[in-house]
């Protein structure tokens, strides 16, 4: 019993420097998240007062390219891209693949932020756990200075973890209603352009 325990425990010390790694990859990457997400509201924000977005009631299949047009002068993204493919769709079966590719590419940008969301706590909570070992056992032998080490490692590996998994609960949370409110648009837009069956988002 004594040799399967020593050999958990190397394992586990043998884990601390992946969790250490990873957790400063995910730091390092919610970090960009976050400063790509800045750029993204702006964008997000000038196209939310486009009359498309902003009165699609007043749409119709005769004046609908004027409301498409003023989304030209924004840059190229799932949303745009969709909007455009809609209004050159020929059938049904057509506007359902583009509405479903378009479904396909958000759960793909989700799946970036669930990730973080993810994994970052589990790296963190791994980061405490890992060095509580050494640390009591410094505790028990009397040395303080091991003990304090183990334990600034613990608490600091605590934070970045929870950080990034906060970034990206706070960035999953509103590109999934950004994402949500586009596919009601495109949905929108491909009743008026064919008539297409009905869909039920599974954002």
């Amino acid at each position: 019993m004594e040799y399967i325990s020593n050999v958990l425990f190397w394992i586990a010390n043998g884990l601390m420097v992946p969790v250490i790694v990873g957790l400063l990859y995910f730091f390092i990457r919610s970090v960009l998240m976050l400063g790509a997400f800045f750029n993204l509201y702006l964008q997000y924000s000038k196209q939310s007062k486009t009359r498309l977005k902003k009165n699609p009631d007043s749409i119709t299949k005769e004046n609908i390219n004027d409301f498409v047009a003023e989304m030209d002068s924004f840059p190229q993204s799932h949303f745009t891209f969709a909007l455009k493919s809609l209004i050159g769709a020929k059938t049904n079966a057509v506007i359902n693949r583009i509405l479903a590719e378009y479904e396909v590419k958000a759960d793909s940008e989700l799946g970036k932020y669930k990730i973080l969301t993810k994994f970052g706590p589990i790296l963190g909570l791994m980061g405490t756990l890992i060095p509580m070992g050494p640390a009591l056992a410094g505790l028990a032998t009397g040395d303080v200075a091991s003990m304090a080490y183990n334990m600034q490692i613990a608490f600091a590996t605590t934070v970045i973890g929870l950080f990034a998994g906060a970034i990206g609960y706070i960035l999953l949370q509103v590109r999934q209603r950004w994402f949500v409110a586009e596919l009601s648009i495109l949905e929108f837009i491909a009743d008026i352009c064919g008539n297409s069956d009905e869909r039920h988002s599974t954002l």
